[in-house]
């Protein structure tokens, strides 16, 4: 009964290769995007601010909109939910309003996170004496702990390294891509 489903490999492959554009063209506006991101770091920021306020807007909205309309709620939820998404909405409007507030709010909970995050890891590989790459994990931990004291200290210059870097880091995933957009298009031709 199964053996009936079972596609054959060579036909799974065939079947991969034959979309090969669709990885290739991810590749190429992924470095597009990094180009891009890598020559207006600082517009790059702005353009995360306000999505980031927009997206507050947006979820606001539907917060709002679905306290109303939404049939099997109680009184006590439909009000909570309501509020959650007009302080959504506030919230969003005041980052699309203050986007310099917005990036350097960005910034110090991004660092926050990273100090966080790093004593957690940190903490796991001193108190897991079986953890394997117990080594890594410390060092990443201390890693990132450093970092996210780094950004708390400096979050405007933090901020456009981390576009920077994150700019660098599109470009090398597009190309990563555009190469598996190549091997997917020969296992396809010789499948």
């Amino acid at each position: 009964m199964l053996a009936g489903t079972r596609a054959d490999p060579a036909d799974m492959i065939a079947r991969v290769g034959r979309h090969w554009g669709w990885v290739l063209a991810f590749g190429i506006i992924t470095i597009a995007v990094g180009i891009a991101a890598l020559a207006w770091p600082g517009r790059t920021l702005v353009v995360v601010a306000v999505l980031f306020g927009i997206q507050l807007i947006v979820m606001g909205i539907f917060r709002f909109a679905s306290a109303i309309a939404a049939d099997d709620m109680t009184g006590g939820n439909r009000i909570l939910l309501a509020l959650l998404g007009v302080l959504s909405l506030i919230i969003g409007l005041y980052a699309v309003r203050h986007v310099l507030v917005t990036l350097l709010a960005l910034a110090v909970l991004l660092g926050i996170f990273w100090i966080v995050s790093g004593a957690v890891e940190l903490f796991m590989a001193l108190s897991h004496l079986e953890m394997r790459h117990r080594g890594w994990n410390a060092v990443m931990g201390v890693i990132s702990v450093l970092a996210g004291i780094v950004v708390l200290a400096y979050p405007g210059i933090s901020l456009l390294v981390l576009a920077v870097v994150l700019s660098v880091w599109l470009v090398v995933l597009g190309v990563m891509q555009i190469s598996i957009a190549v091997r997917i298009r020969a296992l396809g031709a010789s499948a």
